[in-house]
């Protein structure tokens, strides 16, 4: 059972959070939207709320299983290991600068 939440990819970049964010907000307000008009119409505010609820579920269906290739496009370019954390050793640095002297 945990092998299947473990092979679901969990890795975003910025631009595609950017992207799950606007389509997100996109989709509440449209519903938020056509929930006050629908509401307004019929004079049930029970409507409206429903009516946002239910596009606060569909923008989380639709955010959260986005195809993982849209989420992946931009990846960071990320800095080489450096040699302290791979293990290997390192030498000191030559003291270059002269001490001076105090009088």
């Amino acid at each position: 059972m945990l092998s299947v939440f473990k092979s679901i990819p969990t890795h975003m970049d910025y631009k595609g959070q950017k992207l799950a964010e606007q389509i997100f907000q996109g989709i509440i307000l449209i519903s938020a939207v056509i929930g006050f008009v629908y509401g307004l119409i019929i004079q049930q505010f029970g409507w409206t709320v429903y009516i946002v609820l239910a596009g606060f579920a569909v923008s989380c269906l639709v955010t959260l299983f986005i195809p993982p290739c849209k989420h992946l496009r931009n990846p960071l370019p990320w800095q080489p290991v450096a040699p302290e954390a791979s293990g290997e050793p390192t030498q000191k640095p030559q003291e270059s600068i002269k001490r001076k002297k105090h009088k």
